[in-house]
C-alpha cells in the first residue's frame, strides 16, 4: 500500500527535488493560531509537516522549541488537543503528510496503545519520538506500524557502522538524520561531512533520508538538498512565528503571513536543488 509519505518522496523524485519539511510545535500560541500556520506552510510549498508534542522536559531541543512548547503548555495545549489539530488541519489538507515528534513521556500518559489507535484517527502518518532506542521498539515502535503508521529514527552524526543497523532495523516512512552534534538550532551543518554521512547511512536503508538541525534558509535547503532526499527546517521557523506575537500579542494574520515569506524561500531552495 502506498502511504501519504510514500507518495510524497515519489512525487519530489519525479520532479528531481529534495522534499522540504517543516516543524512547528502544536499550539504555539494556541490552537488557533497553531492550525492557520500548519495550514500556511502547506499553501507556501511544505511537502510534509512535523507537528511538535509540547512537552516540559525536551531533551534534544534547544531554547527556541522549547520556549515553544512551554507557550503552547501554558494556553492549554495536550497530547490530545493535539489530535483534534490534525484531525482540523485534515480537512483542508488530505494529502500532506503529518509526523508528530516529540517524547515519550505524553504518550506513555495518554496510553501508547490507544495513542497510536488515536493517531491513525485523526490522520497522523507517523511518528518521531526522540527518546524511544531501538532497544525499547515494543513500547511503541511494533505497534505503530503494525496499525500503518510510520516510525521514523533519528540518525545522529556519531553513529557507527555497528549501531546504524540497530537504529534502522525497524526504521519506517523515511529516516531523520542528525546534520550536527548538539540541541537544535545550535549550528549550522557542514554540508561535506553531510554528504559523507548520508552515502554511509544508505549502505543500511533503501528509505529516503532527510537531513536537520541548523537549516534556516533558502539557500542552506538547496545546499542540503543535493544531498539529501528532504530537507527539515524546524527552529528557524519556530523563531519566525515567535517574532509575530511580541508582547503576548495574538496576531494570526501576521504570523500567516510572515510564515508564507519564510517558507515560500525555502520552498524554492529545495526546488533549485536538483538531484544528480
Amino acid at each position: 500500500m502506498t502511504t501519504r509519505i510514500d507518495a510524497c518522496f515519489e512525487k519530489a523524485r519525479a520532479e528531481n527535488r529534495p522534499v522540504l519539511v517543516t516543524y512547528t510545535m502544536a499550539g504555539d500560541p494556541d490552537a488557533e493560531t497553531s492550525l492557520a500556520v500548519l495550514k500556511n506552510i502547506v499553501a507556501s510549498g511544505a511537502d510534509i509537516v512535523e507537528f511538535g508534542l509540547p512537552f516540559t522536559d525536551p531533551v534534544a531541543d534547544g531554547p527556541a522549541i522549547q520556549a515553544a512548547g512551554l507557550r503552547a503548555i501554558d494556553a492549554g495545549q495536550t497530547a490530545r488537543k493535539t489530535l483534534e489539530l490534525v484531525k482540523e488541519f485534515r480537512k483542508e489538507c488530505p494529502d500532506t503528510p503529518v509526523i508528530l515528534m516529540g517524547y515519550y513521556n505524553p504518550i506513555y500518559s495518554y496510553g501508547p496503545v490507544k495513542f497510536v489507535a488515536d493517531a491513525k484517527d485523526a490522520g497522523v502518518d507517523g511518528f518521531i519520538v526522540v527518546d524511544v532506542p531501538a532497544e525499547e521498539d515494543d513500547e511503541l515502535c511494533l505497534p505503530a506500524m503494525e496499525a500503518g503508521l510510520a516510525f521514523i529514527r533519528l540518525v545522529p552524526p556519531t553513529a557507527d557502522d555497528e549501531r546504524l543497523p540497530v537504529i534502522l532495523k525497524n526504521s519506517s516512512g523515511f529516516v531523520y538524520h542528525v546534520s550536527i552534534n548538539g540541541i537544535t538550532g545550535s549550528a549550522t551543518p557542514d554540508y561535506s561531512v553531510v554528504s559523507s554521512a548520508l552515502a554511509r547511512i544508505r549502505k543500511y536503508t533503501d528509505l529516503p533520508i532527510v537531513v536537520g538541525f541548523g537549516v534556516k534558509t533558502g539557500e542552506h535547503a538547496a545546499a542540503l538538498g543535493e544531498h539529501a532526499d528532504g530537507v527539515v527546517v524546524g527552529t528557524a521557523l519556530v523563531n519566525q512565528i515567535a517574532s509575530t506575537f511580541a508582547d503576548g500579542n495574538k496576531a494570526t494574520d501576521a504570523t500567516a503571513t510572515s510564515v508564507n515569506h519564510m517558507v515560500a524561500d525555502l520552498a524554492a531552495g529545495v526546488r533549485k536543488a536538483k538531484k544528480s
